[in-house]
């Protein structure tokens, strides 16, 4: 099935590149290519796209038109998912973008978008209802709360914060297993661990607790 995405990114090189890569790919169709906030909302009001692919920071005041954006989406069109793409980890953003909810929410690095794979993964999440975050935000993330002293954090064993990261980043359980090389088992059992250690309550299959992971790290118990 065709993912439809409207792009919005202020630089031409960047926004060109991006609808190259995902046109020739065969599996993305790109309804609209923008240069600013107003452009793109007149793209999404006129051809709701299944993902909406935006930069944080465009025209006309370069501070967080993305976030803007991904809010009206979500008065107007609650069934576009939308993906922010940033140059840097900032934590008050990802707060934001996810406070409502975390799916079809997701948060890229822009190094990220010259990778074809690691775009298309993120951009499939968000349109069946994921969420994507991007693996070096949550280290960025996790040590921010060790660099403030968290006291929950430091009890966290290594193992802990490997699935914390895993979660927080809307991994299934199954997929954390795999990746870390564990039974599905023992992930339930490190899960449950660290939601009683950080004193986190939610559906512990389910988003909620991808919620309750980044509200955390974003800005402590939650």
């Amino acid at each position: 099935m065709t993912i439809s995405v409207v792009l919005a990114e202020d630089s031409f090189l960047v926004r060109e590149g991006v609808n190259r890569m995902l046109s020739a790919s065969g599996e993305f169709e790109v309804l609209a290519s923008c240069g600013d906030l107003d452009e793109a909302i007149v793209a999404v009001d006129k051809q709701p796209p299944d993902v909406v692919l935006t930069d944080i920071r465009m025209p006309p005041t370069r501070r967080d038109e993305g976030l803007r954006l991904a809010e009206y989406c979500r008065k107007n069109h609650p069934g576009v998912g939308v993906l922010l793409l940033s140059q840097y980890v900032e934590a008050g953003y990802v707060k934001v973008l996810l406070e409502q909810g975390t799916e079809g929410r997701g948060y890229l690095l822009k190094e990220r978008v010259g990778d074809l794979a690691d775009l298309t993964r993120a951009i499939r999440a968000i349109a069946s209802g994921e969420s994507a975050i991007d693996p070096k935000v949550i280290e960025s993330l996790v040590h921010g709360r060790s660099r403030v002293g968290d006291p929950s954090i430091s009890r966290l064993t290594p193992r802990e914060r490997e699935v914390l990261a895993a979660i927080a980043q809307g991994r299934t359980n199954a997929a954390v297993a795999k990746d870390l090389v564990l039974t599905q088992h023992a992930v339930e059992k490190h899960i449950n661990s660290i939601f009683a250690k950080l004193g986190l309550t939610g559906d512990q299959q389910h988003h909620p607790r991808v919620r309750a992971a980044l509200m955390y790290l974003t800005e402590g118990r939650h």
